[in-house]
């Protein structure tokens, strides 16, 4: 299964994103959108590139959710 996660871009160099994906620091190309999104910008990332830019409020809920279904996961788990 693959997923594709929000994440704020906090540098943008020859469109090539840094990306902060839930505390961790990852590089998305830019090459797919349609406009260059600037510092700030929360986009969805998906194998490296990043797909679309998205609202803040939204980006925030799915980390929100990702991160609940993860902690279900575990819980199975343990």
């Amino acid at each position: 299964m693959c997923l594709a996660i929000p994440g704020e871009i906090v540098e943008i160099d020859d469109g090539v994103a840094t990306v902060r994906i839930a505390g961790s620091i990852r590089k998305a190309s830019l090459l797919l959108l349609p406009e260059e999104p600037k510092p700030g910008d929360y986009v969805i990332v998906h194998a490296g590139f990043a797909l679309h830019v998205v609202d803040p409020e939204e980006a925030m809920e799915s980390l929100r959710l990702i991160h609940e279904l993860a902690s279900f996961a575990d819980e199975e788990l343990a």
